[in-house]
């Protein structure tokens, strides 16, 4: 198993990952003036180096998970607030505000199923439909057609998985 990082583990990791990429109070510090600052070693401090882009790129990942969240969160609450008008309006015979309600309320919930992936609007092909599938097929049949064998291994391989089994 491998050794923990003793910079990550230094209490003052936050500070030294600073100094080193020079966002920090004192801006960006030599590994020399880091291991004076922080009793380290500077054999530590290089390798910290090492895996600092990759600390970033996973810092700057779940930055975007969290804006995702946020912006989710966001359109859950403007959904409740439509909600909460569209109720408001419903006993009532002002059906421009009622129905203007319903289409704010489709049009939230199309934005949350794409942002949650519970709606997909990517586009499905249905190859066994497909004319130049057909024409394709047809042509490999009949070129196997002199090798029964194999044209009977390939016909079964087809046909499991156009059954969703291969």
């Amino acid at each position: 198993m491998p050794r923990e990082c003793t910079v990550c583990a230094n209490p003052d990791a936050v500070l030294i990952n600073e100094a080193i990429i020079g966002i920090g109070e004192h801006g960006k510090l030599s590994n020399r003036a880091i291991t004076r600052q922080y009793d380290l070693s500077k054999d530590a401090v290089r390798r910290h180096r090492e895996h600092i882009p990759e600390m970033l790129a996973r810092a700057s990942r779940a930055e975007e998970v969290a804006k995702a969240d946020s912006l989710l969160d966001r359109l859950e609450d403007l959904q409740r607030r439509t909600e909460g008008v569209l109720d408001e309006v419903e006993g009532t015979e002002n059906y421009g505000a009622i129905l203007g309600a319903i289409r704010e309320m489709r049009r939230n919930l199309e934005v949350i199923g794409e942002l949650s992936k519970e709606l997909n609007r990517a586009p499905t092909l249905n190859l066994q439909l497909n004319a130049e599938w057909i024409e394709i097929r047809t042509e490999i049949m009949q070129a196997l057609e002199p090798y029964s064998e194999a044209r009977g291994a390939v016909l079964r391989a087809l046909e499991s998985a156009s059954n969703g089994s291969g």
